[in-house]
């Protein structure tokens, strides 16, 4: 779409990437990076960006936190492996302590520690299995919970992820509560959520699906690749009365949206829901390979040896977590996440007023998602005009990614400054007035009135 003038080492790393890497990969842009640190990054011939998408929103505290790295230097003084699943080691129980106080569901939890977010979605829904004796689950369409078989079973975001790929577990999916899309019909007042779980109550309940079959419901608390779409309100009231109702266990993927991105420990806390079990990875170790589930004590039913991983619970990703946790808490971001937010969301509400293909701004800390359309009556969908944005910001000097169909999302880093935030955000805006000027071009469409 856009020539990028990118430099002389980035090419030839880019041209040597193609020759022998896997097909698989999709790259946003030519971004090669050489060092980063805090919100900041540079390419291999010297280019500096603002990150305002921190790994897509793995560095919640940003590149190289020195509290970080210190703790991952001192760790791996000491020993970096020795397989949690077989051993002892002191950082896995400080770790699940810690978490401990700040879990988003009542009573005395346990802790399972993995590498990734897939293997978190896996272990929940493997755990679930065993709790309940059920073999069938419920999930959305526009999720994504991970690429593994199982977690790919509950995948819903883009045909190209799932589309090919055998099923390894019986999942049922039903409408998102997007109150922005909505594709139920709702009764005069009705809030979308109700519409949603009535759907999954009284219909899917009654013509393909037996509630006492159904192990648990897996759901984003805002739904990440599915385009950063917060639930409309009464969507987990009810689903939590409709789970207690028949006995089925409440899965929240907070792998995307916790560790403090919208601003508390957990996305579901904003909701007044406690969950059975919640699935984390990505912000909670600042990129080193570990995730793992939170579970109610009661739901933690695994007898010893009924699940493990050889590398999970890494003792330097542990390391890594607990020094991230703890810059969280002392540096404050959870309050610094939602006043930031609040900052970005205001200013790209005043940006929609000038550029008509932002046809919702939608968020909550530094989750924040804006959907182009073509016609903000007809909210046809502008992917064009996104990836046209998004080009060009990089280009700018700013680094942004996509999300869902015709989204752009912004995470950065918890800490992130405000001069950085102002220069992103005036990037972006000089991003969205240079797309405009394509439009009329083969790969754009005029904006309806």
């Amino acid at each position: 779409m856009i020539k990028h003038n990118i430099g002389p080492k980035a090419r030839e790393i880019i041209s040597r990437d193609e020759d022998i890497l896997a097909t698989s990969y999709s790259r946003e842009y030519p971004l090669v990076v050489d060092h980063a640190l805090g919100s900041e990054l540079w390419d291999v011939d010297g280019r500096r960006y603002v990150d305002m998408m921190a790994g897509v929103g793995v560095l919640n505290v940003g590149h190289r936190h020195p509290q970080v790295v210190e703790a991952v230097r001192e760790q791996i003084d000491k020993f970096w492996h020795i397989c949690l699943h077989d051993f002892y080691y002191p950082q896995a129980v400080e770790l699940a302590e810690k978490m401990a106080t700040i879990a988003p569901m009542s009573g005395h939890t346990r802790y399972y520690f993995g590498n990734s977010g897939t293997e978190a979605v896996e272990a929940a829904i493997k755990l679930a299995t065993i709790k309940t004796d059920r073999h069938k689950f419920v999930g959305f369409i526009g999720a994504f919970h991970g690429r593994t078989l199982g977690s790919l079973s509950f995948t819903a975001s883009k045909v190209v992820q799932s589309g090919r790929y055998p099923k390894g577990v019986n999942v049922y999916h039903v409408p998102f509560a997007n109150p922005y899309r909505p594709v139920l019909a709702c009764a005069p007042g009705e809030d979308y959520g109700d519409a949603v779980v009535n759907y999954l109550d009284n219909e899917l309940f009654s013509t393909k699906l037996h509630p006492e079959d159904v192990a648990a419901i897996v759901v984003e608390p805002i739904q990440g690749e599915g385009g950063y779409v917060v639930p409309a309100p009464n969507f987990f009231p009810r689903l939590r009365e409709m789970c207690d109702k028949y006995g089925i266990l409440l899965i929240v993927d907070e792998i995307q949206s916790g560790v403090g991105r919208t601003g508390r420990w957990w996305a579901i806390e904003h909701e007044e829901v406690e969950p059975d079990i919640v699935c984390f990875a990505k912000g909670i170790a600042s990129g080193m390979p570990l995730g793992g589930i939170a579970a109610r004590d009661e739901v933690m039913a695994w007898e010893p040896g009924a699940h493990g991983s050889t590398f999970g619970g890494n003792p330097v990703a542990l390391a890594s977590a607990i020094a991230t946790l703890d810059v969280i808490e002392q540096e404050g971001l959870l309050a610094q996440a939602e006043k930031t937010g609040n900052s970005i969301m205001a200013s790209l509400q005043e940006m929609q007023q000038r550029h008509p293909y932002i046809g919702d701004v939608r968020g909550r800390g530094l989750m924040i998602g804006m959907e182009f359309v073509e016609d903000r009556r007809t909210k046809k969908r502008a992917k064009a005009f996104r990836d046209a944005v998004i080009e060009y910001s990089f280009e700018k000097g700013l680094l942004v990614i996509p999300c869902g169909t015709n989204s752009l999302r912004m995470t950065p880093p918890l800490n992130i400054s405000a001069d950085l935030v102002e220069e992103g955000l005036h990037i972006l805006d000089e991003a969205m007035s240079a797309a405009e000027a394509l439009v009329g071009r083969e790969f754009l469409v005029p904006v309806g009135d």
